[in-house]
């Protein structure tokens, strides 16, 4: 996607909420790799998926900065809905609450610091949805994680799953990353209890369904 049809579609789509605003403008100020932050963009499709969906119990694996979990928060139709978000740099815990606060519908976000696989067994009941953004050489053992704790019915929508095109650069798939990827793409296109779409919006995201 080039940077012109970025500006067209950002231009006419629903506005970045000021605080979103905010925070991707300090993400980009005081964080390493800030082109992790999901952005205008992917954050609306964020906010209308879970509109879609109207879940009662969001997970996200990445935090990082927090701006894809307000996104998913404020999409919230429920006043009793929430979402638990677990990043694993104890260091972007400060930054992470201060923005959190300062969002209307930043109390509906649940932080856990800690590596997920130890993390997600001790926060209590199903999912209805689920997003997934964090380490891409192990998103094979996320969604091994994931899968049992999502209810039939429900969602999981994975971040990164066209990994810069380098999916489909040969010289490229003895990357760990992007052999991760490939073969996270891989299993759940095979796999017999969801149903898979792929949208090629920034760098690439999917949606699974449980059946």
């Amino acid at each position: 996607m080039t940077e012109e049809l970025e500006e067209y579609i950002a231009a006419h789509i629903s506005p970045e909420p000021a605080v979103l605003q905010r925070l991707d403008h300090d993400t980009h100020l005081q964080l390493l790799y800030p082109t992790m932050c999901s952005g205008h963009i992917q954050g609306r499709l964020l906010k209308m998926l879970v509109r879609m969906v109207n879940p009662q119990r969001v997970l996200e694996l990445g935090t990082y900065s927090g701006y894809s979990a307000l996104c998913l928060a404020e999409g919230l139709l429920s006043g009793k809905a929430v979402v638990h978000t677990i990043e694993v740099d104890d260091e972007l815990e400060d930054f992470i609450t201060s923005h959190l606060s300062q969002a209307p519908w930043g109390h509906r976000v649940h932080l856990h610091i800690g590596d997920a696989a130890a993390v997600l067994p001790t926060i209590e009941g199903d999912f209805d949805m689920a997003f997934i953004d964090a380490n891409k050489r192990d998103y094979m053992a996320y969604y091994d994680l994931v899968m049992p704790r999502v209810r039939t019915g429900g969602f999981i929508v994975v971040d990164n799953t066209l990994w810069y095109e380098r999916v489909v650069d040969q010289q490229r798939y003895h990357d760990a990353q992007t052999q991760g990827i490939r073969d996270f793409n891989d299993r759940v296109a095979n796999d017999p209890r969801v149903e898979v779409a792929m949208i090629p919006l920034r760098d690439g995201l999917t949606i699974i369904y449980k059946k």
